[in-house]
């Protein structure tokens, strides 16, 4: 599967699976279709999916990191022993964990593409991770 056909195989999949959208158009455009399946992942409700799913999904989104430069723990300065002060996009970090300032039902946000932190970390990770993340996290 290319890149191409990965990135439709998740906006049909995500489309099918809620009832609502399944009227959806898919745009033709890539750029339109990028944002389509960052739209439907940032609204949908942490709940099982398939394995083939999770599977198509990494191998999208690797695809897609190795276009993004990243930064790696090893090049910042710690501020405290184990402790490090980013500054820029938190998405592009190397890194084993990061902590962020979630709402209280730890769900994060469900509007489509808006801007915030917590749209922006499950999308550019996996939507596995928001899903455990969302039910499983721990919050220091």
């Amino acid at each position: 599967m290319n890149q191409q056909e990965r990135l439709d195989y998740l906006i049909n999949y995500l489309l099918k699976e809620q009832e609502e959208y399944r009227s959806f158009f898919v745009p033709e455009n890539i750029e339109d279709k990028k944002k389509m399946l960052r739209s439907l992942m940032n609204v949908r409700p942490p709940s099982p999916i398939s394995l083939e799913f999770l599977k198509v999904q990494d191998e999208y989104l690797q695809q897609e990191l190795a276009s993004y430069e990243v930064a790696k723990l090893e090049q910042l300065k710690p501020v405290k022993e184990h402790i490090y002060l980013w500054q820029g996009d938190i998405t592009k970090l190397q890194v084993d964990g990061i902590v962020n300032a979630a709402n209280s039902a730890l769900l994060g946000c469900f509007v489509p593409c808006h801007g915030c932190i917590d749209n922006a970390i499950p999308h550019s990770i996996t939507q596995g991770f928001t899903w455990s993340s969302k039910t499983e996290c721990c919050c220091i």
